[in-house]
């Protein structure tokens, strides 16, 4: 499981999402502390001032002392809507009117040293202090002086004080952080069960193909990745696999034929040639019949030569070793000629009808000589391999537009359908028996369409009611100019 790419790309991807959550997260809880203590000391600020105000002006319409009941239930009032809690004390520090209900503080004294330092300060601003041990902890604090005109001048007759208990503040942010903790953890954990399962999902068909391609390796060629229909990049990963598979499970289907019939054909003359040997050596055939079993052999030898070559002739079928195809040309019919009469010897042998419907008139075409001369030779001969006793062979030449057509036809029996596609593959027989064509293994028609591919011409077959037509085109020289001899 730890060597899984999906669990490592999993691994990865949680530590990103952790790291980045626990970025964000961090920055989110520093930033918002930090926006609800100043939103908080701002509002003390206005609070404050307001009260402030407010006070300044009772006193300015009465000359009641700051030690008015009626001043301590406001203060308590405007305490239970704020949270903060306030009280006022005259010029010398001492507390006479408090928002607590208890009003324990009143008549306690507050420090000269934080009057000064309240009256020193133009601005208001919020610190933290006990106040002289008035509250048995630390608090956030602010003060402000309550001036008034007094005999025309503008004299200090107070102070009002501000402060708020951090812990009740602390307990309701400590709420909300625990949320907001719970809340985060849910979401990565939510988040990383949907990526385990969608990298999960992303990487099965890697995984498979990895398990297909050991299974190659072993020579189970049948194996296939499944295709789910993704249109993504595994998608086309998945298709390209399994075509890939296909190609590695005909090429050792073909492998196995070409084994198969090298084996059967090699099999029969060696056995022939090792036989007749043996026979000449320990004296089991006669003297006077040595002259025919050493024709047998020689027969039989040349057969293996012939099967030899036909397999060394797919080597040099390269197009960069046929690259005078597009540059040379020569008169097609006089090439379809010397092909068919150098076979006249099989077609005689063969008791065969031969129709040859060949222009008098040159037709140069585009193409090298050699190799059409080999593809209409294995055309023909195919023709006289797979037609009937004493049947017909046709070779036809014309021309249309800028293309010339050679046609080799025979009749005999047809081609199976499902063959048809595969009738131009290496090795490939439709005669599974071999019994009609002991001289070849399934190469001649494939060297057709190889030197045909190199020239970019097109070959078509079909096969019907007993007839077996093979079409192919050349392209036409513009200037009819008969070459050089």
């Amino acid at each position: 499981m730890k060597n899984s790419i999906y669990f490592r790309i999993f691994i990865a991807t949680a530590l990103i999402v952790l790291f980045s959550f626990s970025l964000l997260g961090g920055l989110y809880t520093t930033l918002s502390y930090r926006r609800a203590i100043a939103d908080r000391r701002e509002m003390m600020l206005s609070t404050m001032h307001e009260t402030a105000r407010v006070i300044t002006a009772q006193h300015q319409n009465n000359t009641d002392n700051l030690d008015d009941l009626n001043l301590s239930e406001w203060l308590t009032m405007t305490s239970g809507i704020t949270g903060f809690d306030l009280f006022v004390t005259n010029v010398n520090g001492v507390i006479e009117a408090c928002s607590e209900a208890d009003i324990q503080n009143i008549g306690k004294t507050v420090p000269q040293e934080i009057l000064r330092s309240v009256g020193a300060e133009e601005n208001a601003v919020v610190v933290l202090s006990d106040i002289g041990n008035l509250y048995p902890e630390t608090r956030h604090m602010s003060g402000v002086p309550l001036t008034g005109n007094s005999s025309g001048a503008r004299q200090t007759f107070g102070y009002l004080f501000i402060t708020s208990d951090m812990s009740a503040f602390m307990r309701d942010w400590t709420t909300f952080y625990n949320v907001f903790i719970m809340i985060a953890v849910g979401v990565m954990i939510i988040a990383f069960v949907i990526a385990f399962f969608a990298m999960k999902k992303q990487v099965e068909p890697l995984y498979e193909m990895a398990c297909a391609a050991r299974r190659f390796a072993r020579g189970e060629f049948s194996v296939r990745v499944e295709d789910h229909g993704r249109k993504d990049e595994i998608g086309q990963l998945t298709e390209a696999f399994n075509a890939m598979a296909d190609t590695l499970d005909s090429s050792e289907k073909l492998r196995r034929d070409f084994i198969t019939n090298i084996s059967h054909e090699l099999r029969t003359p060696m056995t022939v040639i090792a036989g007749f040997a043996e026979g000449l050596l320990d004296g089991t055939i006669p003297r006077e019949n040595e002259t025919r079993y050493l024709s047998v052999i020689s027969s039989e030898t040349r057969r293996l030569s012939r099967l030899v070559l036909s397999m060394s002739d797919t080597t040099p079928l390269q197009p960069s070793e046929l690259s005078l195809a597009s540059e040379g040309s020569f008169d097609i019919t006089e090439v379809a000629r010397l092909a068919l009469i150098s076979l006249d010897a099989k077609i005689e042998k063969k008791k065969l009808s031969v129709e040859a419907d060949l222009p008098e008139e040159e037709i140069i075409t585009r193409g090298d000589s050699d190799s059409i001369s080999q593809a209409i030779f294995n055309l023909i001969d195919n023709a006289i391999k797979f037609s009937a006793p004493r049947g017909l062979i046709s070779l036809e030449l014309w021309k249309q537009g800028d293309r010339a057509y050679v046609s080799v036809t025979n009749r005999g029996e047809d081609i199976p359908s499902e063959d048809l596609p595969h009738i131009f593959d290496r090795f490939h027989k439709a005669d599974k028996s071999r019994s009609a064509d002991r001289d070849g293994v399934g190469m001649g028609l494939f060297i057709v369409k190889k030197i045909l591919d190199t020239h970019n011409e097109d070959i078509f077959v079909t096969s019907s009611g007993g007839l077996t037509r093979f079409i192919f085109s050349l392209t036409v020289v513009e200037e009819q100019k008969k070459r050089p001899s």
